[in-house]
């Protein structure tokens, strides 16, 4: 009796502990968004000239092509010798206009107290008077001309009117400029991708769209990411023109080319986890249960990874599978 419950037992372990619970999968077509690889340019969403507001000589520059600037920087002096002239001029003059301003303050004072006591004569209190009024304002006029020149010595000074980076200084010192030429372009900060995609394309773009660029490009690991911002209505040479945001884009480099993959449209497709499919010797093959409960093994083409909100390790087959079918984990 010992003897015949030992084989039995040792069948129940091995059912037990030599057999595995097969794992499978059944082959459904999904709708996949195609993807189709463009190039896009990096740039600055604005380019803005800093412009002298007066004419002049660059005295002096304190930018370089790649600095970055913020609002208000001074980018660069211009110097004009003529205003410099025209200050030292008012102040000698509003100098004499002050001196001429207190002796009329005390001639109106001795006016009014020979008047009071009817020494004096009140025609010489109102001359006094109007003296020193002529005095008062002749004064006030100078000073305003005096601001006003010190104001257009201050517009001397050439500031960056945004935050970015310098990407052209065409002046040296020592050059002459006129009022309003351009000392130094600079890129607006953050820098955008500017996409140029083919028209048949144009029905499938919307802003809001996420985008893909090669990692590698921007030496990011995994890749970049980010979203359409704005297509353009107005298409160019057959091409639509769109703008995306990108955060990871870099901040120096203007005008390098990334490739993007941008959203191409709809397909159905067979989408498998990718753990059912085995690579033996540069082939792919998945298990086929058949019918009768078998499985063999069939070759099949490997796309790209196509991750699913309920599949998040998905794999595109491209041939060797139908639907209906029913995959075992291999």
């Amino acid at each position: 009796m010992k003897s015949g419950f030992l084989p039995i037992a040792a069948a129940l372990v091995l059912v037990a502990f030599g057999v595995r619970a097969e794992t499978t999968f059944k082959v459904q077509s999904a709708s996949i968004t195609d993807q189709k690889a463009v190039y896009a340019t990096v740039e600055s969403p604005y380019v803005v000239p800093a412009r002298t507001r007066i004419g002049g000589t660059v005295a002096s520059l304190s930018v370089r092509q790649g600095d970055l600037v913020t609002p208000g920087q001074v980018v660069a002096v211009i110097a004009d010798e003529k205003l410099l002239l025209q200050i030292r001029s008012l102040d000698a003059e509003i100098s004499g206009l002050q001196s001429t301003l207190a002796q009329a303050k005390i001639d109106l004072t001795r006016a009014e107290t020979l008047a009071r006591q009817g020494a004096g004569p009140r025609a010489a209190m109102d001359q006094a008077r109007t003296a020193l009024d002529v005095a008062t304002s002749t004064l006030q006029a100078r000073n305003a001309q005096r601001s006003v020149a010190q104001q257009t010595l201050d517009e001397g000074q050439v500031l960056a009117p945004v935050a970015g980076r310098v990407l052209t200084v065409p002046l040296t010192s020592g050059t002459v400029v006129m009022n309003g030429d351009t000392v130094a372009t600079i890129g607006e900060q953050p820098f955008r991708l500017r996409l140029r995609i083919p028209e048949r394309h144009a029905i499938e773009l919307k802003a809001g769209d996420p985008i893909r660029l090669d990692g590698r490009q921007l030496g990011v690991e995994g890749g970049g990411s980010g979203h359409l911002t704005l297509v353009y209505p107005l298409i160019e040479e057959g091409r639509v023109v769109a703008d995306a945001k990108v955060p990871d884009l870099g901040t120096y480099f203007v005008g390098d080319r990334v490739r993007v993959w941008i959203n191409a449209g709809t397909r159905a497709a067979f989408v498998v986890p990718e753990d059912f499919v085995d690579t033996r010797f540069g082939l792919d093959y998945v298990r086929l249960r058949q019918a009768d409960g078998s499985t063999i093994e069939a070759p099949v083409q490997r796309g790209e990874p196509t991750p699913l909100p309920a599949l998040p390790n998905g794999l595109e087959l491209l041939s060797g599978v139908r639907a209906g079918d029913v995959l075992v984990r291999p």
